[in-house]
Formats: structure tokens, C-alpha cells, sequence
């Protein structure tokens, strides 16, 4: 039975979202997210599928009062081989820590409701409050492997963006 290797290189975008010119009295508003910078997925047989989590997804905030985290995925590649990001599916799962005042809201809380990372899906979001919070979660993908993958050590960009 031949078996591709999947590998994952998450990496992070963060972005600024502007303070309220109207309040000169509050304080700039400033967002981050954090994600693992590398995972290894295992490896699946072709023809079949690997589950596995990501890792610990963190967006840290101050004096916003919401934001949207929003993920999207590159296709995954080997010598002569390509897995398309379709076939990578996304949820991001409970909460798994949250500090501050406000409601971290998931953009997929159960496995039924995963979506595939052919386009940059909402992973999380936040509302309410306008205080220093942070919101942490560790999403899970399903990559369905076709049958006619080639062997090898595949690597995709997933990218988790905050704005």
C-alpha cells in the first residue's frame, strides 16, 4: 500500500484593525493571532483520509470590540503530486481558552459543519466588550488523499488571518 506524508506549514498573518478616531481618550486598538509555524499531519494511505488537529490558534486583542479570524489553505504539493486544497476540510471547534469580556462565536463548531479551504473560510469570531481579551482554539482538517495521489511528503500553507 503506498502512503503520502502530509505536512503543514501554518503560517500567520495579522492585521491592524484602526482605533476609534472619535475616543482620543482610548487607547489603539491592536490585534495578533499566533498559530503553530510547522505540523506534521502523518501520513494517510491514497485513496483514503487523515484527521488531525492543527494545533493552538490564538488571537490576543485590545480595545476591539469584535474581530473575525478568517483561515484559507494552498494546495497540497510533492515531487510530481498535488492534493488540491478542496480536499483539505477545516472546523474549527470549540473554544479551548478565552480571557476578557465578550463572546468568542466558532465559524465551524462540530466535524459536521467542516468546510474545505478552496477559499478563505471565517475560523472564529469575536463580540462584544471592548477590553483586552484573547480567544484560543485548536481546529481540526480532514485531508481526503485521491486515488490517483502520488507517494510523497506533501506540504500546504494554511494561513490564519485577523482583522
Amino acid at each position: 500500500m503506498h502512503r503520502v506524508a502530509l505536512l503543514s506549514a501554518a503560517l500567520l498573518t495579522t492585521a491592524a484593525h484602526p482605533a476609534n478616531a472619535f475616543l482620543p481618550a482610548q487607547p489603539a486598538a491592536t490585534l495578533s493571532i499566533t498559530a503553530p509555524t510547522t505540523v506534521n499531519l502523518g501520513t494517510a494511505a491514497i485513496g483514503g483520509t487523515r484527521t488531525a488537529q492543527l494545533g493552538t490558534v490564538t488571537v490576543n486583542a485590545q480595545q476591539s470590540p469584535a474581530w473575525t479570524a478568517t483561515v484559507t489553505a494552498t494546495n497540497l504539493t510533492t515531487n510530481g503530486g498535488t492534493i488540491p486544497n478542496g480536499n483539505i476540510r477545516y472546523w474549527s471547534g470549540p473554544a479551548t481558552a478565552t480571557a476578557g469580556t465578550g463572546t468568542c462565536i466558532p465559524g465551524q463548531s462540530t466535524a459536521v459543519q467542516a468546510l474545505s479551504l478552496n477559499t478563505t473560510r471565517t475560523a472564529f469570531t469575536r463580540s462584544g466588550g471592548n477590553n483586552t481579551h484573547s480567544c484560543s482554539w485548536n481546529p481540526t482538517l480532514t485531508i481526503t488523499v485521491p486515488s490517483t495521489a502520488v507517494a510523497g511528503a506533501y506540504q500546504a500553507t494554511i494561513t490564519h488571518s485577523v482583522a
